[in-house]
């Protein structure tokens, strides 16, 4: 069984989840959210009846702090954590992927994330891609799928297939959004990753923004679509040099209408800003093109 937990990340819902799996040997988690959403996750596993000593695994998604920020804390109370193989020694030793997300996010850390701490080398895990993992009776397989970051991992369960951010921001069964933020963004290999998440089958996908999705082939056609969108649009910004500042406020009136039109409404609206701020995929997406034309001068 499933259980989706929401994390009310900047007390809004439906913004975070986290997922607990039952299994033979107790309950493996996939993800488990900043530190800042702590006590959250572990109301929500207390309403479900179960200890955080039941947890013996923790599959990660990627290293972003709203998906691993607490990671550190699972580890010790004994739970085996599983990581991409770029970012294991970033959770190792977090100091540098603390200071990065300082310089974004200032003073509004430990509002956003709250603390981040290492992981004993003994508690965490690289995993290759395609690689099987047997735990507690099920068998789960992990599919490198960069493009919303190198460092990111779909983890699949038969049918199932937990996405992470590789397959985009979805709130309460509106428009699928692509999360876009710095540093890696890359639409030629989340192109890739959308092919390889398709070629699975799956019947569902549980996306940590959030939640079940049934229709996965529509959702993964409109992803590539908006994908695509957003890099068109971003271009003649770039092109004609605006800087971040100017382009953030024009990108998240671009976002707003585009969501309020589909239907969104304030509510899950707040939860889409929460769970994708418009001002950090300006940010990515600038970053991205100027990375993919340094690529051509290159060749």
């Amino acid at each position: 069984m499933i259980n989706t937990i929401d994390l009310n990340f900047l007390d809004k819902s439906k913004s975070i989840a986290a997922f607990c799996i039952s299994d033979d040997d107790g309950y493996t988690l996939v993800e488990c959210g900043p530190y800042s959403t702590h006590e959250d996750l572990l109301d929500g596993l207390s309403e479900l009846n179960i200890s955080p000593k039941e947890v013996h695994t923790l599959l990660l998604t990627h290293i972003h702090f709203d998906h691993a920020g607490a990671a550190w804390w699972w580890a010790r109370q004994g739970t085996q954590v599983y990581v991409h193989p770029r970012g294991l020694r970033h959770m190792i030793d977090p100091e540098r992927l603390y200071g990065s997300a300082k310089q974004l996010y200032g003073d509004r850390m430990e509002e956003l994330w709250g603390k981040m701490e290492g992981i004993d080398p003994t508690r965490i895990e690289e995993v290759s891609d395609r690689q099987e993992l047997s735990i507690g009776g099920r068998k789960w397989v992990a599919h490198h799928t960069p493009g919303h970051a190198s460092h990111h991992i779909a983890w699949q369960l038969g049918n199932t297939v937990f996405t992470g951010d590789v397959g985009g921001c979805r709130i309460g069964g509106g428009p699928v959004v692509p999360p876009c933020p710095p540093p890696d963004i890359d639409a030629e290999a989340w192109r890739n990753s959308i092919d390889r998440i398709r070629s699975l089958g799956a019947k569902e996908f549980y996306l940590t923004h959030y939640g079940r999705v049934t229709d996965t082939d529509a959702h993964l056609k409109e992803l590539q679509a908006r994908l695509d969108c957003y890099v068109a649009w971003m271009e003649p910004y770039y092109r004609d040099g605006s800087s971040a500042e100017t382009i953030e406020p024009l990108f998240k009136q671009y976002v707003t209408d585009e969501l309020t039109s589909l239907g969104v409404d304030e509510a899950d609206l707040e939860s889409y800003m929460a769970a994708n701020p418009p001002y950090m995929s300006v940010s990515g997406l600038l970053r991205y093109l100027r990375k993919r034309d340094e690529r051509k001068t290159q060749v």
